[in-house]
């Protein structure tokens, strides 16, 4: 088997947040950073930044045959998860779904979400900015999602204290789909 070198990928990704129904950039805009005034830079990542989809496939079966005839998709689960190397309160918002942040002289402080609204959780969409084959960009954008694993923070004297993260995408409507990879051509 022959192997195409350009088709193997390494290099960091970069991670944006914004609102659920925030402006996707274009897809002719792949190469470029996505708007500030839409998508917030979540920083450095450390360890990587990991994209899974987990598909379940739901065999068919009938009595007039033994082997499977076939099999429908019933369920689809897709995350993106990684350490933020960035502690920040800001980080910590977006981690926890949002809350109240506040500043003053000397001080900026943060309460997450307690009320009756906690039970609304606040969806936000993900964009992805890694690398395809040929080393050219390749954007991955999760429409709607929530962080919805523990989050973490490890204070050590021997190591870097990091948020851990795992955003799980849901579904938007019939009309538009739950996520969207674009690769640059050139």
């Amino acid at each position: 088997m022959a192997v195409t070198t350009t088709n193997l990928i390494m290099g960091p990704a970069d991670l944006y947040i914004g609102n659920y129904g925030a402006t996707e950039p274009a897809d002719t805009a792949v190469n470029t950073t996505p708007a500030a005034s839409s998508w917030t830079d979540l920083g450095g990542t450390q360890d990587g930044v990991k994209l899974n989809i987990d598909q379940t496939y739901t065999p068919l079966e009938v009595d007039q045959i033994v082997d499977e005839p076939g099999a429908r998709l019933t369920k689809r689960m897709f995350t993106i998860e990684t350490n933020l190397a960035e502690p920040t309160l800001e980080n910590l918002k977006f981690l926890l779904n949002d809350g109240t942040a506040a500043s003053g002289s000397g001080f900026k402080s943060f309460e997450p979400i307690y009320a009756s609204s906690a039970t609304q959780p606040t969806y936000r969409a993900v964009i992805l900015d890694g690398y395809a084959p040929g080393q050219i960009r390749r954007r991955f954008i999760i429409r709607r999602c929530l962080s919805n694993d523990k989050v973490e923070s490890t204070y050590k004297k021997d190591g870097q204290t990091l948020f851990t993260v795992k955003w799980q995408g849901f579904y938007v409507s019939a009309s538009i789909a739950p996520f969207k990879l674009i690769d640059a051509t050139s």
